[in-house]
């Protein structure tokens, strides 16, 4: 599935909560980035049947696109199509919670076909002095091992689950391996793990392709301190591995999201988030 919404503007965020309505208005927004990493295969995203993200292409990040809570139905088709009635991906409905924060990710399940998984990100507060890194597996390849220092910190990660570890803040040589082995299939890459933030990585593409890649997304000011004020990007499911539901190489850019005035209109029904096939 994907989820793909846009940077807005302050006239697109007004016209999405004057839909919402005034009970809706009252409420805090939820928070929603996307990944698209299906290789090669640019793609528009459409929200509620109007077209949202125009020739999103792989490796890109959108967001985080501030939106009312409430539940979407999210559908990805070929660039350029004329409507969302033929969808590569979907539609699929997800529920954002009023002050939420998540990751729709557009990738490919272990034997290589596209679908969609979508993550919810933890922004509780981090201990002083700690940072957290969160590993995504969202590639075409069977469950892998996350080695740092050439050594396994986790162990036997399958597509669509994650791990996170809650660490000293340092700059962690990571790569990835086939479960059970050392020699890396992607990396290793230099990843920053900083004070009050939660570091998520994906792992995407297509290892007998191969073009698997990492892609880096950041949720920072999640200090603990009284400063820290919570927000941010998008992150994962603290101290667990759990079914969700990866963009540039590692530094994601996040590429131009526009979103449609009139493209979002919210249905209310309660639909827990889940892995979207």
């Amino acid at each position: 599935m994907r989820t793909s919404l846009f940077t807005a503007g302050a006239v697109a965020i007004a016209a999405a909560l004057t839909l919402a309505g005034p009970a809706q208005a009252a409420e805090p927004n939820a928070q929603l980035s996307v990944l698209h990493g299906v290789p090669e295969l640019t793609v528009d995203v459409w929200v509620n049947g109007e077209r949202t993200l125009d020739d999103f292409a792989p490796g890109t990040l959108a967001g985080p696109l501030a939106l009312p809570a409430g539940d979407y139905e999210l559908a990805i088709t070929a660039a350029d199509a004329a409507d969302a009635s033929a969808p590569v991906i979907g539609p699929v409905k997800v529920t954002l919670a009023a002050s939420g924060n998540y990751t729709a990710v557009a990738n490919l399940d272990a034997a290589g076909k596209p679908t969609a998984n979508f993550f919810t990100n933890d922004v509780a507060q981090i201990g002083p002095g700690k940072g957290k890194l969160t590993v995504r597996h969202t590639a075409a390849a069977p469950a892998v091992d996350v080695l740092a220092g050439g050594s396994p910190v986790i162990s036997g990660l399958a597509n669509a689950k994650e791990k996170t570890l809650t660490l000293d803040p340092a700059t962690v040589s990571a790569a990835v391996a086939a479960a059970g082995t050392t020699a890396p299939v992607i990396g290793p890459a230099d990843v920053a793990v900083a004070e009050g933030t939660h570091t998520i990585v994906y792992a995407w593409g297509s290892l007998a392709d191969k073009n698997l890649k990492l892609a880096v997304q950041n949720i920072e000011g999640l200090h603990s301190a009284p400063a820290g004020v919570p927000g941010g990007r998008s992150g994962a499911a603290a101290g667990s591995e759990t079914a969700g539901d990866p963009a540039a190489m590692v530094g994601l850019g996040a590429a131009g999201l526009l979103l449609l005035a009139g493209g979002i209109v919210l249905t209310r029904r309660q639909l827990a988030p889940r892995r979207i096939r």
